[in-house]
């Protein structure tokens, strides 16, 4: 095979099957060839990654508010997806709400994709929305090439994306259903919620109380429910409540289609750690205690559950209330883009887990669930998207040096362990200082 555009040579690669020697051949940004590290493969380029660089699949990230259009002050597609490039990540799925109009429509979805062209250094791909009065809409969304559809059980912070009942989800479920459509749902329960102590002040343990564990948990049970009866495709986002997790592996024993992600917030951090004030901590659900945290790791390590993606949901320091510190008043929401592989990475080695679980975490199967199969391994026949990967590569997080667009973050001034060398986007490195090439993608061309 002498035609190769790119042969990359390295003495660690992850693939589905393990890390090991390999080469890896690349024709027109997809991977033709995976042999052992001596075949004799030619190419008009050749890289040899150093000893102590892994070959990564590029990472997916399902779970980003872009924001744009509508509040660009927040975030930006340009900004987002270079952070995401400086990470690791090769492939975004853009939140349909904190945009202005959100994805609720076809129409919507087209203002979207006209803000995003020309402006994305990885490729990227959009969640429709369930919201209460667009059930016609859904099957429009579908064939436009969202991915699934998003849903809330409790206000969702923004007003133009509203909660859908019980019921309004019930129905949205029937008919994704038939569409074979995800249905991913924040879940928190509304009225466990506005029955729990209001949040307000700079005491974090009041906020904690404000976002308890059972109103995670009672959403979660809903969501179980409705997917058991309906037959639906059920996706839980950001899992931050341990107590759910018996349900969940009863759940998939008894046949329920159900994925659930957590985010690296939650095994990263806990809450005794966040000091009184700290509102760059503040997300819902929230990041609990360090017990919790450590069950979340065991419902990783088994399967119970899938991925870790980012929640990456910025916003302006001012509406961060760093000046008050007062978690009632400051918006709920972790910046951390561009840290998200070696936040996971620092705290993974030190349970013992390996770079293929991390690979398989937070390429694979966030890749699977959106059905992005072309996407999350490194494989013949998938496109050339590769992370290059320092693992034992130490470093403090500046947030002077993140690039999503408000310098924000829980991860300033924290030691982690794993570098971001080099990020590949269909066989050609990706250099934010040039021109952009990520694509938009849609549902199956992707």
């Amino acid at each position: 095979m002498t035609d190769l555009d790119l042969l990359v040579r390295a003495r660690r690669v992850v693939t589905g099957s393990g890390e090991g020697a390999r080469c890896v051949g690349v024709r027109d940004g997809v991977i033709v060839a995976i042999e052992p590290p001596d075949a004799p493969l030619r190419a008009s380029r050749v890289v040899e990654l150093r000893d102590d660089e892994v070959l990564l699949p590029g990472l997916v990230d399902s779970h980003v508010h872009v924001n744009d259009p509508g509040r660009p002050e927040w975030e930006g597609f340009a900004t987002a997806t270079r952070a995401a490039a400086a990470g690791g990540i090769t492939t975004i799925v853009d939140m349909p709400l904190n945009s202005v109009p959100p994805t609720v429509t076809v129409g919507a979805l087209d203002v979207k994709r006209r803000t995003a062209a020309g402006r994305t250094w990885v490729d990227v791909g959009f969640w429709g929305g369930a919201v209460p009065g667009n059930l016609p809409d859904l099957r429009e969304l579908h064939d436009a090439g969202v991915f699934g559809f998003k849903a809330f059980l409790l206000h969702s912070g923004v007003e133009e994306f509203p909660p859908l009942t019980g019921d309004g989800l019930r129905r949205a479920m029937r008919e994704l259903r038939d569409l074979g459509a995800p249905v991913i749902v924040h879940a928190e329960d509304a009225r466990a919620v506005e029955r729990a102590p209001a949040a307000h002040g700079p005491r974090y343990r009041d906020f904690l109380a404000s976002r308890p564990r059972g109103a995670e948990n009672l959403a979660v049970a809903q969501v179980i429910g409705l997917a058991r009866s309906t037959g639906a495709r059920a996706h839980i986002l950001h899992l931050s409540s341990s107590d759910a997790l018996p349900m969940i592996r009863s759940a998939r024993r008894d046949g329920v289609r159900l994925t659930v992600e957590t985010c690296p917030h939650y095994l990263a951090f806990s809450a005794e750690e966040i000091a009184d004030g700290a509102t760059q901590f503040k997300c819902c659900p929230p990041i609990r205690e360090a017990a919790n945290r450590e069950l979340l790791w065991q419902g990783l390590a088994d399967g119970t559950i899938d991925m870790v993606v980012s929640d990456h949901s910025p916003c302006t320091a001012e509406l961060k209330c760093l000046d008050t510190g007062d978690f009632g008043d400051a918006w709920g929401g972790v910046a951390s883009l561009q840290v998200a592989l070696p936040a996971v990475w620092t705290e993974a080695r030190r349970r013992g887990h390996s770079l293929t679980d991390l690979a398989r975490w937070m390429a694979e199967r966030p890749a699977k669930q959106t059905g992005l199969l072309r996407k999350g391994r490194i494989e013949v026949g998938r496109h050339a998207d590769f992370c290059v990967f320092a693992p034992d590569d130490t470093f403090t997080v500046d947030v002077r040096r993140l690039h999503h667009r408000n310098r924000i973050s829980p991860y300033d001034g924290r030691p982690l362990t794993g570098a971001v060398r080099a990020t590949w986007l269909r066989g050609a490195p990706v250099d934010i200082a040039e021109e952009p090439r990520g694509r938009l993608l849609t549902r199956g061309a992707a």
